[in-house]
C-alpha cells in the first residue's frame, strides 16, 4: 500500500497513491458517512486546473486526487520519486470500490449522472458482478445547470437514500465542479469517475490494455472521436509535457496555493 500524500504536478496537488490505499481511504470514509471529495485526473483534467485559476482552486480543495493517466503517474515518479507501479484509473477504481462495498454491511452506493439507460445498465452489470453490492439510488443528469433550489433538493435526496458513497459521472470538469460544490452538503465520499459509467454499462469501448499501459489511451479515444477530441489532445498533451519538463528544471513555479476561490456557483447536474 502506497500513500505518500499530495505532490504538485504543475500546481495541482495529486496524491502519490495506489489502488489499495485509495480504496481503503474511501471505504473508511463511507462507513462513517464522512464527507469526502475524490477525483482521478488524467492530463486533460490536470490542464483544466492549470488554465483556469477558479478550477485550480477547486481541485486543490479535493481530499483525494488520484493519478488517472499514465503521464500523470510518470510525472509523480519523475518529479517526486513516488515509485508508483501503476496509475489509479477511474474506471478500475470504480470496480474496486464496488467490490469492496459489496463486502461491507453499510456502504451502499448512489449513482449520479449520465442517462437513465446508462445508469440502469451500469447498475445491473455491477450488481451481477458483485452480488452483495447495494444500489441506494440513482439519478440521471438533467444535462443543464441546476438552480440553487434544485441543488439543495438533490443533496437532500442523496443523503436520504442512505448511501455510503456516491459515484458522479458528468465528464471533466463538470463532475469536479459538482463534487466541489456538493462536498459539504453530502455526508459521504463523492467520487468523480468520468467515463466509468459508459465503459461498465457496455456503451463505450475501452482502449486495449497494452495501449493503457503505455499511455496511449488518448490515441485510441482520438481514433473513435476525432472531431470532438483532436483539439484537446493536440494542445493539452504537448503543453503538459513541456510544463512538466520545466517544472523538473525548476523553471516553472508549480505552486498549489495561488488559485482563485470561486464565488458560490450554480452547477451543472
Amino acid at each position: 500500500m502506497i500513500d505518500l500524500g499530495k505532490k504538485s504536478i504543475l500546481g495541482i496537488g495529486v496524491n502519490a497513491i495506489d489502488y489499495e490505499a485509495a480504496v481503503a481511504k474511501i471505504i473508511a470514509a463511507g462507513r462513517v458517512r464522512q464527507s469526502m471529495s475524490v477525483t482521478a485526473l488524467a492530463v486533460h483534467g490536470v490542464m483544466t486546473g492549470v488554465s483556469d485559476k477558479d478550477h485550480k482552486y477547486r481541485l486543490n480543495q479535493f481530499d483525494l486526487v488520484c493519478p488517472d493517466g499514465q503521464p500523470v503517474r510518470w510525472a509523480l515518479d519523475r518529479l517526486h520519486g513516488a515509485g508508483l507501479k501503476d496509475r489509479v484509473y477511474g474506471p478500475e477504481l470504480t470496480l474496486r470500490l464496488c467490490e469492496a462495498a459489496a463486502k461491507e454491511e453499510d456502504v451502499p452506493v448512489y449513482l449520479f449522472g449520465a442517462t437513465e439507460e446508462m445508469l440502469d445498465q451500469f447498475a445491473n452489470r455491477l450488481c451481477e458482478k458483485y452480488p452483495g453490492l447495494r444500489i441506494a439510488g440513482k439519478k440521471a443528469s438533467r444535462f443543464r445547470t441546476l438552480s440553487v433550489e434544485e441543488r439543495d433538493e438533490l443533496a437532500a435526496e442523496i443523503n436520504a437514500s442512505g448511501a455510503g458513497m456516491c459515484f458522479v459521472g458528468l465528464g471533466c470538469p463538470r463532475q469536479e465542479v459538482f463534487a466541489y460544490e456538493m462536498r459539504n452538503r453530502l455526508k459521504m465520499p463523492l467520487i468523480a469517475v468520468g467515463a466509468a459509467f459508459a465503459f461498465h454499462a457496455g456503451m463505450l469501448e475501452q482502449a486495449p490494455p497494452w495501449m493503457q499501459r503505455n499511455g496511449l489511451e488518448w490515441a485510441f479515444r482520438l481514433s473513435r472521436e476525432p472531431g470532438r477530441l483532436w483539439k484537446r489532445y493536440s494542445t493539452t498533451n504537448p503543453a503538459f509535457a513541456t510544463l512538466t519538463m520545466l517544472q523538473k528544471l525548476k523553471l516553472y513555479a508549480a505552486r498549489t496555493d495561488n488559485g482563485t476561490q470561486p464565488t458560490d456557483e450554480v452547477m451543472f447536474g
